[in-house]
């Protein structure tokens, strides 16, 4: 198991896009809730700030391929909530074909005699 804080930044921010992607499939979600997802599905392994996922949302955004709009939250807060768009999941297809190129390749070098 990996300490977060060992976890490169280079890493991080090459799978930031693919895992913003992938929340936002399984529908509408605001910043905090994307954090929390993260937390959970890397079992406390990637630890992420705000300072790491809006600066992706906006890239995203700007990319067109998420899209987002202020609601009210059931306290009556305002927040932005994020939603993918159809260009988003091609890309987030896309996205996970070559993540998976790269996972079976270091898969097959670990497996490799020395």
């Amino acid at each position: 198991m990996h300490n977060a804080q060992m976890i490169s930044k280079e890493l991080v921010a090459a799978s930031s896009r693919p895992l913003v992607l992938g929340i936002l499939s399984g529908g509408e979600n605001y910043g905090y809730a994307i954090i929390r997802k993260v937390r959970e599905l890397s079992k406390e392994e990637l630890l992420w700030t705000d300072g790491v996922l809006y600066p992706v949302l906006h890239r995203l955004e700007r990319e067109g391929l998420i899209e987002s709009k202020w609601k009210r939250s059931e306290t009556g807060r305002k927040r932005k909530c994020y939603r993918l768009k159809r260009e988003g999941r091609k890309a987030l297809a896309s996205e996970r074909e070559q993540w998976k190129t790269d996972h079976d390749t270091l898969m097959r070098l670990e497996s490799q005699p020395a």
